[in-house]
């Protein structure tokens, strides 16, 4: 709108009518009280409404004709409408519920839910079919009682006992009226349930009496039955129960919103503490507390300025206002959502006492390491699987609490895929390692001189090979090989050797400190944890003392994967999770010396930081995994170095010597050639501790595999010879080797040592 050039009139003035005037709207005039009202001509005494006194005017004008000043752009800060102009929006960020429950998501946890449902039914039915017969003699035991009790029951009603207080409450108060009327009512009662129950005798003896001769047997003993366990169920007191509870239910109560408040109002977090005094309501809840596995799962939005990490800095607090074992409590925050979303999981039980389901690997089938495998279980008892393949990994403990075991199972579930080389070096030398000794490539348990030089000769070999596998991936046809990345298929291909090689220490500190190779040791693991996993190489360190000495700062940084059980403060946490780890609220002092045993703080392989309860896997157990990841290795043609008796020998020049090839003159005899099995068969009686598992091998052709493999490196084939069979004395061909070879090879690998 425009203004005129006089924007003020008479009217106006005198405060008469509004009026409309051209391109001006005249508004009148408010007195601001009832004394200016009487002032102003014409105006009433009554006070108008209060309205907002103002003009409408184009700024651009006003400013132009220079009548008054201008007004300066006025940006309106809350829309209107409200958020109904939003529900689209609403609607497209509202999270949805799964229609599926979690139980039933996949075969396995469908089949592990239809497995539990099934056995408690079955239990119950079996438990109580068990007891039928005791059931039975209590109800006839109490049946007696019963009968008395309802004889009991049946006078007071022909009597009409229920009316004696009313009839003496109106002697009490000497109402002669309304007693009569009540005596009345009472003798009528009398005579008509008297009658009932003469008639009822009357028919029901004889019938009784009758009955036996005109019914089946078996119905006469069902009616029986029927009536004693009735007759046994009116004569059972209320605190003695016929039939005993075949489950014991938790003696824990359901997770209530209630509970859940009160809980985090004890804390003595400021901020919640305040916004629950002006408003009971402050702490919302996302969505309604359900069933969540063995548990219960509370989603809630803190007040503002509280956030997760301050109820997870006060969990055993949590605990002790919800009345529940610490190991049941778990707090966990939604930063992804926003700093104040809290994710409350509250189990039946303590997470150390509960059954962990049957671990997926322990038939011992062939895995591939390039797909996640199962490491352990959530709080909530669903398996946490990460993929070990491309990380470098620490895990830090103090001494007895399963960081030993933890190690142990990462080399385990390498082992099952049949491709992976494992160096395993057990500094603490009590033999925790050894199940793994038969697949191992090469293997040390203990933590002499010795020891730690062969594992230095091991590791100057590991960097060579690190160093030929980035050339070999470098220089792959990009249709092979487009992201310059290593994938299972590559790594399937024997020609090109880049098949997993996974190396576990255990209390690695002994290698680091070591006086004389302490320091060429720790920049050889530190290449083979920074460049190491993008080549297929895997680095798992395990410490009791975890400290910059015990695992220099250059290694844990840059180890992707960390597994964390207990410590004893801040720094040891920090040191294996990570800096800021303890303030952030990822705490492994949390856990319990006794019952927390194998429970630890997961990071770097999975999504957020977890709580995770590895699997167990005894001495026995364990082996027996081995057994199988062997047999898988044979079948494959993959038992390599210290497992295949093909391990090196060292001096204090570090040089590494194999032995097989003088070891095969030595057992060869005065033939000039001989069949592979035959002459695995003599090695392994000349030297049963290097090749004993050769002569385990199940036949003849997983024997001749086996030697074929040691061979190759040498440039030696086996080939068809002839033979004779000692046991038949029948001659035939079959895999062999000739002894100008072996003698040949052996001379030209001498004169290589002599020129190196």
């Amino acid at each position: 709108m425009t203004t005129s050039e006089n924007p003020s009139t008479p009217a106006d003035q005198t405060g008469q009518e509004s009026s409309v005037t051209d391109n001006v709207v005249h508004l009148r005039p408010q007195p601001a009280s009832e004394d200016d009202a009487r002032t102003l001509p014409g105006a009433e005494v009554e006070v108008a409404p209060e309205v907002i006194d103002a003009e409408i005017v184009d700024d651009t004008a006003a400013d132009r004709d220079g009548d008054i000043d201008a007004v300066a752009a006025v940006t309106l800060v809350d829309q209107p409408g409200g958020d109904s102009v939003h529900w689209v929006r609403r609607l497209q960020q509202a999270r949805r519920e799964p229609i599926v429950p979690a139980y039933l998501r996949s075969w396995s946890e469908a089949r592990t839910t239809t497995k539990w449902v099934a056995g408690y039914y079955a239990h119950t039915t079996g438990y109580h079919a068990v007891r039928s017969p005791l059931y039975g003699l209590r109800l006839a035991v109490r049946a007696p009682r019963g009968v008395l009790l309802l004889a009991a029951a049946t006078g007071r009603w022909v009597s009409d006992a229920e009316g004696r207080q009313v009839r003496s409450a109106t002697v009490s108060k000497e109402d002669a009226v309304t007693y009569l009327r009540l005596s009345a009512q009472r003798d009528a009662r009398v005579r008509f349930r008297s009658i009932l129950l003469i008639v009822g005798l009357l028919i029901g003896v004889p019938t009784l009496i009758l009955l036996p001769d005109a019914l089946p047997g078996w119905v006469m003993w069902a009616c029986t039955t029927l009536a004693v366990a009735l007759l046994g169920k009116l004569g059972t007191p209320g605190d003695k129960p016929v039939v005993s509870p075949a489950v014991v239910a938790s003696r824990f109560a359901k997770l209530t919103s209630d509970a859940v408040t009160q809980a985090l109002a004890s804390l003595g977090i400021a901020s919640i503490n305040q916004a629950l005094k002006a408003d009971p309501k402050a702490i919302g809840f996302v969505s309604p507390i359900h069933k969540d596995g063995p548990g219960w799962r509370a989603e809630i939005d803190l007040p503002g300025g509280a956030t997760a990490e301050d109820v997870i800095k006060n969990r055993s607090k949590l605990a002790s206002a919800l009345g529940r074992p610490l190991g049941s409590v778990w707090p966990e925050g939604r930063a992804d959502i926003s700093p104040a979303r809290l994710v409350l999981w509250v189990g039946n039980e303590d997470m150390s006492q509960a059954k962990q389901p049957a671990w997926p690997l322990r038939k011992g089938t062939p895995i591939d390491l390039f797909d996640p495998q199962p490491f352990g279980t959530d709080v909530r008892g669903n398996w946490v699987s990460f993929v070990l393949m491309f990380v470098s990994g620490v895990i830090g403990a103090v001494p007895r609490m399963g960081k030993t075991f933890a190690l142990r199972l990462l080399l385990l579930i390498a082992a099952l895929d049949p491709r992976a080389e494992l160096h395993v070096y057990d500094l603490k030398g009590t033999g925790d390692l050894s199940p793994l000794e038969r697949v191992a490539h090469r293997y040390r348990a203990s933590d002499e001189d010795d020891d730690i030089l062969y594992a230095l000769v091991s590791l100057r070999e590991l960097q060579k090979e690190l160093r030929r596998r980035a050339k070999v991936i470098r220089e792959l046809p990009k249709e092979l090989c487009p992201e310059n990345q290593l994938t299972t298929e590559l790594a399937s291909k024997k020609s090109l050797g880049l098949h997993p090689i996974v190396i576990g220490a255990d209390e690695v500190q002994i290698w680091f400190e070591h006086e004389k190779y302490g320091a060429e040791i720790e920049a050889i693991v530190t290449d083979l944890v920074k460049r190491g996993p993008a080549t297929g190489i895997v680095t798992l360190l395990a410490t009791q003392r975890p400290d910059s000495k015990s695992i220099p700062t250059q290694i844990s940084d840059n180890a992707i994967m960390r597994f964390c059980l207990k410590v004893s403060g801040q720094v040891p946490n920090d040191m294996v999770l990570g800096t800021s780890s303890y303030q952030n609220g990822e705490r492994a002092t949390q856990f319990n010396f006794k019952r927390d045993k194998g429970v630890g703080l997961l990071k770097g392989v999975v999504d957020e930081t977890t709580t995770v309860k590895t699997v167990y896997r005894d001495g026995p157990a364990a082996e027996a995994l081995v057994n199988r990841a062997l047999a898988h290795r044979v079948a494959a043609g993959r038992v390599t170095g210290y497992a295949a008796g093909l391990d090196v020998a060292v001096d204090e020049t570090s040089a590494a010597v194999n032995t097989l090839l003088p070891d095969l003159l030595n057992v060869f005899g005065g033939n000039d050639k001989r069949w592979s099995e035959s002459l695995v068969d003599a090695l392994a009686d000349y030297k049963p501790d290097q090749y004993g598992t050769w002569g385990e091998l199940p036949n003849g052709t997983t024997k001749a595999t086996q030697l074929a493999a040691a061979l190759k490196p040498f440039g030696i084939a086996t080939k068809q010879v002839w033979g004779t069979d000692p046991a038949t004395g029948k001659g035939a061909n079959r895999m062999g080797v000739e002894r100008a070879h072996i003698a040949d090879a052996l001379t030209e690998r001498d004169k290589k040592m002599k020129r190196g």
